[in-house]
Parts: C-alpha cells; structure tokens; sequence
C-alpha cells in the first residue's frame, strides 16, 4: 500500500528523483549532478588500428582475393546476386576462402539462382560444393533456405538480421556481411574467428569473451560506428596473414610494442 501513496508536497517521489537527476545529467544542465562517465574505450586503439591498416594496405590476403565479395557474379541482377552472396556465406562457414571460391565458382558455371538450385538433386548439389566444411549440412540447408526465399520472399534474401538469422544455416556473422555486401547497408559488425580472436588479443573487448556474439556486442559498444563495416575486412586478412590462430607471427607485426598478447605468445 505504502508504494501507491502520494509523496509529501514538495517532496518528490523517489523514482521521480531518480528520473530528474539522470536527465539534468545527460543534458549537461545540473551543475550540482555528477559528471558523466566517458565511455570506456581500449587503450592506443587508434594508433593499433592505422597499423593493421598499414600492414592490410597490399590487400593480398586469401579474403581480398577469394572471400565472398569476389564470389558472386557482378553482371547478375540485383537479386540474384544478393542470393550468390547469401550461398557463399553460408559456404564459408569452416572453411578456407580459397575452398568456398572455387565452389561458388562450380556452381555458377552451371548458373547459379534461386530456380537452378531448387531444381538441383541433394547429390549433384553436394558434389558440386565438396569438400567446404559440413557440405552435408549445407546441401540440406541451402535447399531449405532457398526454398523459404522462394516462397517468402519472391526469390530475393532478406533485408534485415533478424530475418536473415531465421534462415536454416545463416547465422550472425553471415547475416551481418549479407547486410555489408548485398543490400550496403551497415547494421552491425560481423564477428567471425579472426575478429573474435584478435579483439581479445589487443583487449578491444572491457572483459574476455568466449564467443564471437558476445565479441560483437563488446565491440558494438565502443567502436565508432563508421568503423564497424572496415573492420571485418581489416581483421580477418590480418588473421590470416600475421596475427595466427597458433604461432602467430608477433616479430613481423607493427603492434609488437604496444599488443598486449605479444609478449605472451
């Protein structure tokens, strides 16, 4: 009962207290409020980042020349490209970009849409994408994403991650860089192995994370959002060039001095 009784005139409830003290503080107006706390950020994250540019600046990494935004036919119509882009993701998944590449390429010899792969034996579509990580899996799964795209979605992909993860097979990682490459719009950063592993190393992340998700929302925290489209590109060639998942070659990078992980490794 007590909880429904008026405050005392002049005298504030307390959750009205609450509300007036945080709003004078984020307007900046209360001059009595405490100040408000600067958002947490890593230590020489900028200087760490032009450096993976530099060491990125050759673009000749596996993901430059073979990842999934050399994989799709550019000549195609929008929505049959935004379709080979959805299908080498979940491609991808385990597997080397030089594996996934030739695969895509296997199948869009044979002409590549949402139609010809509906129209394709579960056989000859595992034949075709062998040896990507799990092709099982991924025969059962492109059948059953594409024919939902048929249905649902008159043969093109969604156009937003909440869609694109209740897909058979597509999960955050690949909807966000279906997002970036097929509609160029930016909704989150894609958070694969490299990015989840090299976050950790130079603590871009406040508290180690265990999985890629919980890197990504870390990440999304701080990192300015103009970045967050750059920096899968940036990371995944700077995981698979310099900064390995074993024996990662610390004495060739330019973060040596100042990487947290370099004097562990």
């Amino acid at each position: 009962a007590g909880s429904q009784i008026q405050g005392r005139a002049g005298i504030p409830r307390q959750g009205r207290r609450r509300k007036s003290v945080a709003i004078a503080y984020e307007a900046g107006q209360d001059e009595g409020a405490e100040p408000r706390r600067a958002r947490w950020e890593p230590r020489q994250w900028r200087e760490q980042l032009q450096r993976i540019r530099e060491m990125r600046s050759s673009r000749d990494a596996p993901v430059d020349d073979m990842g999934v935004q050399k994989c799709y036919d550019s000549s195609a119509p929008p929505q049959v490209k935004r379709y080979q882009v959805l299908l080498a993701l979940m491609l991808s998944s385990q597997t080397k970009d030089q594996v996934t590449s030739a695969a895509m390429l296997r199948l869009r010899q044979r002409g590549l849409t949402v139609d010809s792969v509906l129209q394709m034996d579960d056989e000859t579509l595992g034949q075709i994408i062998y040896p990507v990580g799990f092709w099982r899996n991924k025969v059962k799964y492109i059948k059953q994403t594409t024919a939902i795209l048929k249905q649902k979605y008159g043969g093109d992909i969604p156009s937003t991650v909440e869609e694109l993860v209740q897909l058979p097979g597509v999960g955050p990682k690949m909807a966000h860089l279906a997002m970036h490459i097929a509609w160029d719009s930016v909704a989150g950063i894609a958070v694969d192995t490299h990015v989840h592993r090299i976050s950790n190393r130079l603590q871009w992340v406040k508290k180690e994370t265990k999985h890629p998700e919980q890197t990504r929302v870390a990440l999304e925290e701080w990192l300015p959002r103009d970045l967050w489209k750059e920096i899968n590109w940036l990371l995944v060639g700077f995981g698979q060039q310099t900064c390995l998942p074993v024996k990662p070659r610390c004495s060739q990078c330019l973060n040596q001095d100042i990487c947290p992980a370099a004097k562990r490794l």
